[in-house]
């Protein structure tokens, strides 16, 4: 522990760096080859709807004693369709099969707890229109697009509307590898699944907000210096925020992987599994961005500005008169070198700039006070 709170002082105090923003384009290439899977897996497989969204009739069937293919031979001749059938940690058994009229869903009660062993009001049977199911996306829906543009509208006004593009990208990011994830494993979609989906939007926002917050702070007034890059400096926040965001993200998921081992797979509460996965995945996929894609990307949009141009122009013509004078480049260096003032610009957050720069300037000497008023 002592080791982790070491290595966070370094960061935090610049004498250690990790470059998350000049190594943007290998994130990029990650996350690209991500969501390649991820969209290319949602347009080939599609996503396991629930009764919920396709419609149907679903029978859960405790203690059950009748095996997996015994339960879909029975359910797939009553019906004379496909049936989905999974048996849970517990023992439970859940059959779910086409839309059915409540007469053969009595029907299909009473032979599936003659070949399982249950008593048939144990059985509990569930009958659902596909209208339900478009409902809930529909909301889910407009819920999304509320969200989203009050999001948006927050960051502009707290931030720039630059971070909040930058945050909005990080967020599509996320989601869509949540959604990829319920592809690939075939996870079963369900309103559990959709509540899941829209809490990962505050949870994904959250790291982001917290990085573009120590931005914000190491930025303020850069473009008055000539020490060191907007791209460094946000650098420099992502790397002060590094530990930070590791504590919450594991403290977050902790919690929700005891959902998923103990809730869904010990004791077979799918419903568990259904929310438990979308809040894990996208907790993990929301540290990952606020990191790697959301404060890159808010350097390159930033870099494009005429003022940071001219920054980083001055940067590079003092680190370049520094080598060729032969002097140590003690805008890039770290605490170990320079003088004071420099080494207080290595080692501290980039709001000190303009006043370590301030103390090197020469102030006029004060006449004598017995010389005051002569001449």
């Amino acid at each position: 522990m002592s080791g982790l709170r070491s290595i966070g002082h370094r960061l935090y105090a610049g004498e250690s760096s990790i470059d998350f923003v000049g190594r943007r384009k290998t994130w990029y290439v990650v996350s690209a080859i991500i969501l390649l899977v991820c969209i290319g897996s949602l347009f080939f497989r599609g996503l396991n709807l629930g009764i919920e969204f396709r419609g149907g009739a679903e029978f859960a069937m405790p203690n059950a004693t009748c095996t997996v293919e015994e339960a879909r031979s029975v359910a797939e001749t009553a019906t004379g369709a496909q049936a989905i059938v999974t048996q849970t940690g517990n023992g439970t058994v859940r059959v779910q099969t086409e839309a059915v009229t409540p007469a053969e869903s009595s029907v299909l009660a009473g032979q599936l707890a003659d070949a399982c062993g249950v008593p048939k009001d144990e059985i509990k049977a569930q009958v659902v229109g596909p209208t339900w199911g478009s409902e809930i996306s529909k909301k889910a829906l407009q819920g999304l697009i509320v969200f989203i543009l009050l999001v948006m509208l927050f960051l502009s006004i707290y931030f720039e509307w630059r971070m909040a593009v930058a945050a909005l990208v990080a967020l599509i990011h996320d989601l869509v590898i949540t959604v990829g994830i319920y592809s690939l494993t075939g996870l079963e979609v369900t309103p559990a699944t959709v509540i899941g989906l829209l809490t990962i939007l505050g949870y994904s926002l959250y790291d982001t907000v917290v990085v573009f917050d120590k931005v914000k702070e190491n930025t303020r007034g850069i473009a008055g210096q000539s020490v060191m890059t907007y791209g460094e400096a946000a650098n420099l926040a992502v790397n002060q925020t590094l530990i930070r965001s590791i504590n919450t993200s594991i403290v977050a998921l902790l919690p929700v992987l005891a959902i998923i081992i103990v809730g869904a797979g010990l004791l077979g509460a799918g419903t568990l599994l259904d929310l438990a996965v979308a809040l894990a995945v996208g907790m993990a996929a929301g540290a990952y961005s606020s990191i790697f894609i959301a404060t890159p990307f808010l350097v390159q949009l930033k870099e494009r500005q005429p003022e940071m141009k001219s920054l980083a122009a001055r940067v590079a013509a003092r680190r370049k008169q520094s080598r060729s004078t032969g002097g140590a480049d003690t805008s890039a260096a770290g605490p170990e070198s320079g003088d004071a003032s420099e080494r207080v610009v290595a080692a501290s957050p980039v709001t000190s700039l303009t006043r370590t720069e301030s103390t090197t300037r020469q102030q006029p000497k004060k006449q004598a006070r017995s010389k005051r008023g002569k001449g």
